[in-house]
């Protein structure tokens, strides 16, 4: 099994696109994507882990929301339950569907990966019939606008939380809010609460566009009590979801003023991030996590 897997999915045409008329330079057949060059119809082919076709729904290769947390989500709670810290981020050019995938909205079937996994991760634990498990659920939910962390489950705190590292248990954010959920309902009520107080703004490209990076994340814990004794073995691990705020061009999105200095600093964190996964991948020299 991998440690990283990379899906790409392409979404139907938005009235943009439509209107101008736009066409269609993506097939996707299996885990490969083709693009042709509108310019010279070239095309390029690449082969990922999976790819999504989500643009036609009357195709017999259309991806529902459900396939794509099959493929994604799934695996990463069996892994969750393993004890491993797992993270999943949707990443793209703005007004790509990277919320839609993470989040997804309230109507029946088109609930995202986020939600999903949730539900997933209490069905299981209703299903567990083992007298000696324990199991407990924190959850934290924070968004980066402008290069500053918020906590969107107590929007009117401090607008700037400190990153700080811890030497064992790696980088945190001080002072964030931290809750205890016990069921799906709480989390889902949690994840209602934070979107309202999550940052979006209408640009050319997106009528609502992400401004901010937003992050919820799960710390799961599992205390076994060791049979014959007085005994505890406790597992835990994060689960880490990531909506990114999409990448875009000050032309193109027609940005001025506050949309442009979000825009800014948005593709700025980005290129940090893209630096850090090279550096991961290739493993050399020194990793800019505190950036």
């Amino acid at each position: 099994m991998s440690s990283v897997k990379v899906a790409v999915r392409v979404r139907p045409f938005n009235k943009r696109e439509k209107s101008r008329n736009a066409s269609k330079i993506i097939e996707m057949q299996g885990a490969s994507t083709r693009i042709v060059n509108p310019t010279n119809a070239k095309p390029n082919t690449f082969t990922f882990d999976f790819s999504h076709d989500s643009f036609d729904p009357s195709s017999d290769n259309f991806a529902k929301q459900e396939k794509v947390y099959d493929d994604l989500g799934k695996e990463m709670l069996e892994h969750s339950f393993e004890g491993y810290n797992v993270c999943i981020f949707a990443y793209g050019q703005t007004g790509a569907g990277k919320s839609f995938t993470m989040m997804g909205v309230p109507d029946p079937g088109q609930e995202g990966i986020i939600p999903r996994l949730c539900k997933n991760l209490f069905d299981e634990l209703e299903q567990s019939d083992d007298p000696c498990m324990e199991f407990s659920n924190e959850v934290s939910y924070l968004e980066i606008y402008n290069e500053k962390v918020r906590d969107l489950l107590n929007p009117r705190s401090s607008g700037n939380l400190r990153v700080r590292e811890h030497p064992v248990l790696g980088p945190y954010v001080e002072d964030l809010t931290k809750l205890v959920v016990s069921s799906y309902q709480d989390i889902s009520n949690l994840m209602d609460e934070g979107n309202k107080a999550r940052t979006v703004a209408s640009t050319n490209m997106n009528a609502t566009s992400s401004r901010s990076h937003a992050v919820f994340s799960i710390v799961f814990t599992q205390r076994q009590k060791v049979p014959g004794t007085d005994l505890v073995s406790e597992k835990q691990s994060k689960i880490s979801l990531v909506d990114l705020a999409g990448s875009e061009r000050a032309d193109a999105t027609g940005a001025s003023g506050t949309r442009l200095k979000e825009g800014a600093n948005i593709n700025k964190s980005l290129t940090t991030l893209g630096k850090v996964i090279s550096a991961l991948a290739e493993l050399s020299g020194a990793i800019l996590f505190s950036s």
